[in-house]
């Protein structure tokens, strides 16, 4: 799957991912009361709604973008309603040619890290029967319990050919608490950069690993060091737009052939109409100001790589 992503972002000439992190303040009021007249004030109508919001951001962005980001929990947070429409968008985005990275942040003991890599990478038997429950491409996974906590993950992206994105050095403000601690010397996001090396070397794909790594746009000089220890695989980028990070601060995550990284931005896209910037378009058209934030972001990362 790395050498399915890497292909749609030479395809489109965009590496960037679009976060489908939908809240229901992000969803303009016209779809959310089409959905409440078809299914109540409950949270079978909030999940309808976001499946709606969903499939028009889709709709008028999947040409442009390689690969999008569906952060879990803003589904989870409307029960089995909620999940059904991960579901539903998951299988929406790959009928329109797209890599998704699962956004979910899993990581426990061995058993239990097996059972969400077959949930949400791999399949699950049920008597004769093989079902694939959420068929994401890529997931994200907490590498805080250690190797037997990853390890299933990776078993199952070396079957399925699928991947990982783990956690090294994430965007929010306080991630210094722990990522940031020196030990002997060294600050922990770098002996956790160093484990995300060992660990892909294991699952190769064409010329870089299915197991990569999470670093946040908000760290680029953190993010210039793990690059160098992490040469071989892709590095996920969130943090940028909403959160302050821009084109110019991400150069150092990319490696000289362009490649290397792809840049995450949530609601700087699914929310760009409620933006001065795109307020021309209104509610009633928050697909096409979506549209037109995808361009901009393409048009400030090329740019400050160069392309």
């Amino acid at each position: 799957m790395i050498d399915k992503l890497i292909a749609k972002i030479k395809e489109t000439k965009a590496p960037i991912v679009v976060g489908l992190d939908p809240m229901l303040s992000y969803i303009p009021e016209h779809i959310k009361e089409k959905a409440f007249e078809e299914k109540g004030e409950t949270l079978a109508g909030a999940a309808e709604a976001i499946w709606q919001f969903n499939k028009e951001i889709v709709d008028h962005t999947a040409d442009l973008i390689p690969a999008v980001k569906p952060q879990i929990a803003m589904y989870e947070q409307f029960g089995i309603p909620g999940l059904q429409a991960f579901k539903d968008t998951i299988d929406y985005c790959h009928e329109k040619g797209l890599v998704v990275i699962g956004d979910a942040k899993r990581g426990d003991i061995g058993s239990t890290s097996a059972a969400y890599a077959a949930g949400h990478l791999g399949s699950v038997a049920v008597g004769s029967n093989t079902f694939r429950p959420f068929d994401e491409d890529f997931l994200t996974v907490n590498p805080y319990l250690g190797t037997d906590g990853v390890k299933p993950f990776a078993d199952v992206c070396r079957e399925e050919k699928k991947g990982l994105f783990i956690l090294v050095k994430t965007s929010n403000p306080s991630s210094g608490e722990f990522q940031d601690k020196l030990i002997d010397g060294r600050p922990l996001y770098e002996y956790v950069g160093e484990l995300v090396a060992q660990w892909g070397e294991g699952c190769m794909g064409e010329s870089y690993s299915r197991i990569g790594a999470v670093v946040g746009a908000t760290y680029p000089e953190m993010g210039k060091i793990l690059r160098k220890i992490m040469p071989k695989s892709y590095i996920l980028v969130p943090g940028y737009g909403a959160q302050g990070g821009r084109g110019a601060d991400l150069v150092h995550f990319f490696n000289e052939d362009g490649l290397g990284a792809i840049v995450n931005s949530s609601r700087g896209i699914i929310a760009a109409y409620k933006q001065e910037a795109y307020a021309k378009f209104g509610p009633e058209r928050f697909g096409e100001a979506s549209r037109a934030a995808v361009e901009d972001m393409i048009k400030d990362i090329n740019g400050a790589l160069g392309l």
